[in-house]
């Protein structure tokens, strides 16, 4: 009888150990909580690896269609009101993309209008300076202006310009220093080659655009959207602290569960 009883309890122990192990492993209790810790990681590294992967896939895509980068650029100034507004998400294409790029004068010749005004509207890169990361608050280089192409001209005296002389406020006219684009803010009251003929962030006189200082002429705008770039800094924070409030929410729901399934058996 004595053996048979021992033989029950051996039973009992072996089922315990196999088919419970976690009840007598109470000691390992802190190894566990690690390998939860572990897998919370993991978890948020995975979800930034896909947010990086459906970025890349997004800019690559744009590049792609619009033939320029960056492909979008925001509005930060109100040189462009009432046409363009601070916070305006501009899509960037090539400027032979969808149609031969136009200054204002050849639009007028045309009856071409772009933004309630004659002509392209471009970006370029004043006097060819390196833009730098494409991103506000990010980028160490010269931020690309976007204004409107008003005529090209050839090295010398411009002339007129919308029917009036291009002279400065000193009543000289200006000389072209090469050929390039006259550009013009809708909202200033006169060309960028008039309002910095003197000296633009350090680089010289703002001179006439040269065709490779263009990185594109921009297709459309949508309204507000820029306000995420214009404001990356905060954004990007708000977006780090709801993924970990997210992934800490659904780790207590995953213990929570696991207690009750443990509490039901």
């Amino acid at each position: 009888m004595e053996n048979i009883k021992k033989y029950i309890t051996g039973g009992k122990d072996l089922y315990r150990k196999v088919m419970a192990p976690e009840k007598e492993e109470k000691g390992d209790n802190s190894l566990l909580k690690g390998d939860k810790n572990r897998h919370w990681a993991v978890a948020l590294a995975r979800e930034l690896l896909i947010v990086a992967i459906v970025v890349g896939g997004i800019a690559l895509g744009l590049y792609l269609v619009c033939g320029a980068w960056p492909a979008i650029v925001t509005i930060e100034s109100e040189s462009m009101v009432p046409n363009m507004n601070i916070g305006d998400l501009v899509i960037v294409v090539a400027p032979d993309r969808f149609g031969a790029l136009q200054s204002w004068q050849e639009g007028k010749n045309n009856s071409y209008m772009k933004y309630g005004d004659y002509g392209d509207v471009i970006i370029y890169q004043p006097n060819g300076a390196s833009a730098g990361f494409p991103i506000p608050l990010l980028s160490r280089g010269v931020h690309p202006i976007i204004h409107r192409a008003i005529l090209y001209t050839g090295p010398g005296t411009v002339g007129e310009i919308k029917g009036k002389s291009f002279v400065d406020k000193n009543g000289q006219e200006y000389i072209a220093p090469h050929e390039g684009y006259i550009t013009w803010g809708d909202n200033n009251p006169v060309p960028d080659q008039l309002a910095w003929y003197t000296d633009y962030r350090g680089l010289g006189p703002l001179e006439p655009v040269k065709k490779e200082w263009i990185v594109g002429k921009a297709l459309f705008a949508i309204p507000l959207v820029g306000l995420i770039p214009l404001n990356i800094v905060p954004v990007a924070i708000i977006i780090i602290i709801a993924m970990f409030v997210w992934e800490w929410y659904s780790g207590r729901r995953e213990e929570q569960k696991n207690t009750l399934k443990k509490g039901k058996r």
